[in-house]
């Protein structure tokens, strides 16, 4: 399995504060099952920017500690990237990551609104050849207020990610029932556990696979892992018509 979305490289952002640190991540990740991590540290977050180069030097001294260890892992590069006007002129000079070089680009919204340049944004990466990919949307508070928000950014080309954590309500019961109504109406395309650590943020990868199981969304596990795999080969995702969401009136986030 692939885990599209995580923070593996240390002492960078909020994720691991050193490379023991990083290791024993990658060693639960192996024992959740994932063969595979995209590593996702933020970019041009008003807390962290880490470097192309930073994030590639990493890359390579973790890949090469898990050989020598004989760690049945791979890992890739990748940014997550928050929304800014200056986001082509910063790819166009080769200063963030798209995912495992492909065509996809994990594009992180503020914790609190929709900017309404994001429109522009996706038309812009879409002519470049880049596909954005909403990182965590369940988590946004415009977006949980108005989740047909949502539906319009996949509808200009836009596609989502849900997180394991969220699934299972690590985030709270709130996130956790907007996070399965995102996935029934087709409105969620991959799967990531934002790992940040052991404790606080951990990866949840199977307890979220598990919960949709629950839920009886069979189908919808198997397109998010399928569609984590199309990133590494550079597919197009298989997606479905997404639907709009009747927000009830009780709706509450944060």
């Amino acid at each position: 399995m692939v885990d599209m979305h995580c923070h593996i490289i240390w002492n960078e952002d909020d994720g691991p504060r050193s490379m023991v640190e990083s290791m024993k991540l990658i060693e639960q990740a192996v024992k959740e099952g994932i063969t595979a991590l995209i590593a996702t540290s933020h970019s041009n977050h008003p807390q962290y920017d880490v470097g192309y180069n930073v994030v590639s030097n990493q890359i390579d001294i973790l890949q090469n500690e898990l050989i020598n260890n004989k760690i049945p892992l791979t890992l890739y590069t990748g940014h997550e990237v928050r929304l800014t006007e200056k986001i082509i002129p910063l790819y166009q000079a080769n200063q963030i990551h798209t995912l495992a070089n492909s065509q996809f680009l994990l594009l992180e919204l503020p914790s609190y609104t929709v900017p309404s340049y994001i429109d522009h944004i996706i038309h812009a990466l879409l002519m470049e050849g880049i596909t954005p990919i909403i990182a965590h949307p369940e988590r946004n508070k415009a977006i949980a207020e108005n989740p047909n928000r949502l539906v319009q950014l996949i509808r200009q080309g836009a596609f989502s990610q849900i997180t394991a954590g969220s699934l299972t309500g690590h985030f709270g019961r709130t996130v956790q029932k907007l996070s399965l109504d995102l996935v029934r109406a087709n409105l969620v395309h991959v799967y990531g556990s934002d790992a940040h650590n052991l404790t606080t943020r951990p990866f949840l990868f199977d307890q979220g696979l598990c919960y949709l199981e629950k839920k009886k969304e069979l189908d919808a596990v198997d397109i998010l892992l399928e569609n984590n795999a199309r990133i590494l080969k550079n597919m197009p995702f298989s997606v479905n018509e997404p639907e709009e969401i009747a927000t009830p009136k009780w709706w509450k986030i944060y």
